[in-house]
């Protein structure tokens, strides 16, 4: 596998009036190309944070404290803001979590993908119209040339997806970071979201980050799966090692309770996530563990190996 992106050990926190909190803790993965990675976990686990670190799209009040993200042999986290720019929609694009409110109302689809086709391409005039509709027929999206002169307000939520991803595709990408990409889109539509991020992949050989919580969703379309709890990534698997055997107890507690066409009763996680600010001694989630013993409340676990391309972070198997 080609490996095109390495996060090592990102750690992350918050100022806040009177303290510093701590929201990431010494995250670690890998993007290759031609493969999605799903980055999963309840919410406010910190999916969207690390992946905004890539972009370098942090809040103001947030510092990175440590880690490297490697791209291309170089640390992002030591590129200006001028640099990232060029880097940031150009060789790593976003589709972000709303597609309703992620397009500017005021101006038409086709003026605003035309924007981008001209910073990324170059291309203006006939070449980035016509660059634009190529775009809009490979997301499926009909009667391109005339849509483009549609407003935001004009396209459904699928459509808008739609076009957010071909925004993405003008930029040529070498990764895609999608963040709940089919949130408040119906089924059909969830599927057919998904089918182009696939093409794309596979012919295109775009490295894909996949975050999201629809475990189903990570089961079909994933090739390799990471499960965040409380800031740490505590398992890492490839899709049909997770899937038939999950290690850690909290990413068999989130599979457990997933339904399915069975009878049978659906199990929930007791309690809560903890939030940043709260002191947890030993692994974070031993409040919420019913396998914990002594060692998970004193220290905290790291990921070791399970197998090949498999790691948990749990002291029933890491001694």
């Amino acid at each position: 596998m080609n490996k095109i992106l390495s996060v090592k050990n990102l750690n992350l926190g918050f100022n806040s009036k009177d303290s510093f909190y701590q929201a990431l803790f010494n995250v670690s993965f890998d993007l290759y190309k031609g493969r999605m990675l799903a980055l999963v976990g309840e919410s406010g686990c910190g999916k969207t944070m690390s992946a905004m670190s890539i972009l370098n799209l942090i809040p103001k009040t947030a510092k990175i404290t440590s880690g490297e993200i490697i791209f291309h042999n170089e640390n992002l986290l030591n590129k200006t803001q001028k640099e990232m720019s060029k880097i940031r929609g150009g060789k790593i694009a976003l589709i972000p979590q709303d597609p309703m409110t992620s397009l500017n109302p005021l101006f038409t689809v086709g003026d605003q993908l035309q924007e981008v086709i001209g910073i990324h391409q170059g291309l203006y005039g006939k070449e980035a119209l016509n660059t634009a509709v190529e775009a809009f027929e490979t997301v499926k999206i009909p009667d391109a040339k005339s849509r483009l002169k549609n407003y935001p307000h004009e396209f459904s939520g699928g459509m808008k997806q739609r076009a957010i991803i071909a925004m993405a595709l003008c930029t040529n990408a070498e990764i895609i970071i999608a963040d709940e990409p089919t949130t408040a889109l119906d089924v059909t539509i969830q599927a057919q979201v998904m089918n182009l991020l696939n093409d794309i992949k596979e012919n295109n050989d775009t490295a894909i980050l996949l975050i999201t919580h629809d475990l189903a969703l990570v089961k079909q379309e994933a090739d390799d799966i990471a499960v965040m709890y409380s800031g740490r990534i505590v398992e890492k698997a490839p899709n049909s090692e997770f899937f038939t055997n999950c290690n850690h107890p909290y990413s068999k507690a989130l599979l457990n309770s997933v339904p399915s066409n069975k009878e049978s009763v659906l199990e929930t996680i007791s309690g809560q996530p903890p939030n940043i600010s709260e002191i947890i001694s030993g692994c974070r989630f031993n409040p919420r563990c019913k396998f914990k013993f002594e060692k998970c409340l004193e220290c905290v676990p790291d990921l070791c190996d399970i197998s090949q391309n498999h790691q948990s972070a749990c002291f029933l198997n890491c001694k």
